[in-house]
């Protein structure tokens, strides 16, 4: 199979988030499973440049606005993974990969437009008729669209089925109806069952119509979506399409977040010896200012996007109560100005107990899956989430809320069985009580240590999610088998 996956970020080449940690990990586990894939990403001014080599193609890209100009680059292979660079550098050269200081970009639909064009284009010129292209939110649900209908009459795509990974239905690509024809799409295609979305003209929903199949990143999650409560307005159309959607969990990168290797943590340890999380704990309460280290006070760690979707609301309406536990918080993140005043109020109202930092710090985070005992995820919604699985292997317990993903990796304990605590109502009444819960728990340090090697044991690594992803492709491979046309000569590379 020739599998291509188009993705606006990946590392090493580019971040924002979650994203890009799934494209960079998820080709090289389906490598190691024999299935070498290929990735299409945008060249972003935070793109390190790496070798200088010649552009494999150049481009033009046709837009309502004028001829774009595309060059694409050779990233380099790297444990049987290909990359390829759409570089672009008036749509890409930028600080920001899609914002500036919070905004979106204006041009955002120009922007992955071209990219979307520019990577059908890159894969004509690279190879053979690919059998699945693989694409992701809104930023290449674009891809679908295209080849639906611009490349329609494409023998060379004729036999290609696409995959479409939706990671967080709230992100949707709207733009105003006059888009269309700058984006290179028939007006046409803006009604009811195409593009139009009260309105508007939903790239993401486009992708959901157009795509041969979809998944997003948990099982738990592909359920929700499809009702009114999480489907974001396109319930509807998931529910029309129930047949075509399934839920793959997000794996985990090892390699990166394993507490006995970890070299950004200042004590390794494993379920064998997890003497080192003690002086992991110590060194986090001394690194943020505490003045009385206290190592039988439960520390309760929180890194992420500070936003509404998180759950920081529910924090903000038990703040009181749950400053009067015993315990300390350490918080690292940044997003919204309102989350990010609540926490910076909270360290500075208690100074003893509250310790928070608003930014991105990576050191930080690793340090805080170390040394925190607790790990607080009371998210609205989570389409999977990685933190409490981080956490799980670091044995730090999560507190989760039961939705998405987070519901799908913690199992409720017991006293014996399970990896951590969950509420179902989305309330402060209900995160109060299991944090209450979580905290009585960790006085008893027998059932303490039972609960936290229980976490530490489990495998989330990416080998069982790349082996239910290439189920996937060879379905769809499959299913176009029939249909498929002569095979089209795949161009020199020389």
């Amino acid at each position: 199979m020739r599998i291509v996956i188009v993705a606006s970020e990946g590392v090493p080449f580019s971040k924002t988030g979650g994203l890009a940690d799934v494209v960079g990990s998820l080709p090289k586990a389906l490598a190691e499973a024999g299935q070498p894939v290929e990735v299409i990403l945008p060249r972003y001014r935070m793109t390190k440049p790496g070798n200088v080599l010649p552009p494999l193609a150049s481009l033009t890209i046709p837009l309502a606005s004028g001829f774009r100009f595309a060059a694409i680059q050779d990233g380099g292979e790297s444990k049987g993974v290909h990359t390829l660079l759409v570089d672009l550098p008036e749509f890409f050269g930028r600080d920001g990969l899609y914002q500036d200081k919070g905004t979106d970009y204006p041009d955002n639909a120009a922007r992955f437009a071209a990219f979307s064009l520019a990577a059908l284009e890159a894969i004509k010129r690279t190879g053979g008729p690919p059998d699945v292209l693989h694409c992701h939110d809104w930023q290449s649900a674009l891809v679908p669209i295209y080849l639906r209908n611009l490349y329609s009459s494409d023998p060379f795509f004729a036999g290609t089925s696409v995959l479409l990974t939706v990671h967080n239905l709230g992100y949707q690509g709207l733009f105003p109806p006059h888009i269309l024809p700058q984006i290179s799409l028939h007006a046409g295609l803006f009604t009811i069952e195409g593009l139009e979305f009260y309105g508007k003209v939903n790239l993401l929903k486009g992708g959901l119509v157009f795509s041969d199949f979809i998944n997003t990143v948990s099982r738990k999650y592909a359920e929700e979506i499809q009702t009114e409560e999480y489907g974001c307005g396109l319930d509807g159309v998931l529910r029309s399409r129930a047949g075509r959607v399934t839920g793959i969990l997000n794996g985990v990168d090892y390699d990166a977040w394993d507490p006995a290797t970890d070299k950004l943590i200042p004590a390794n340890f494993s379920p064998a010896d997890v003497k080192g999380k003690l002086a992991c704990k110590k060194a986090l309460l001394q690194g943020m200012g505490a003045r009385d280290v206290r190592p039988e006070r439960p520390l309760i760690g929180i890194v992420a996007r500070f936003a509404a979707q998180k759950g920081f609301d529910l924090i903000a309406d038990i703040a009181g109560p749950l400053m009067a536990m015993d315990i300390y918080v350490v918080a690292l993140g940044t997003g919204e100005p309102l989350y990010e005043d609540l926490f910076k109020r909270l360290a500075a109202k208690f100074p003893d107990k509250f310790f928070a930092k608003v930014a991105y710090d990576n050191n930080l985070a690793h340090q805080i899956e170390a040394g925190a005992d607790i790990f607080l995820m009371p998210s609205r919604y989570e389409p999977c989430g990685l933190n409490q699985i981080y956490s799980l292997k670091y044995g730090t317990v999560p507190v989760v809320r039961a939705t998405g993903g987070l519901d799908d990796t913690i199992e409720a304990f017991d006293g014996n069985s399970g990896t951590g605590f969950k509420f179902d109502e989305y309330s402060p009444k209900a995160l109060l009580a299991s944090l209450k819960e979580a905290v009585t728990a960790f006085q008893n340090q027998t059932a303490w240590r039972r609960l936290m090697l229980n976490g530490m044991r489990k495998d989330f690594s990416w080998a069982t999610s790349a082996r239910q992803y290439e189920k996937i492709y060879q379905m769809l491979v499959k299913e176009k088998s029939k249909s498929r046309p002569a095979a089209v000569a795949a161009p020199s590379r020389g």
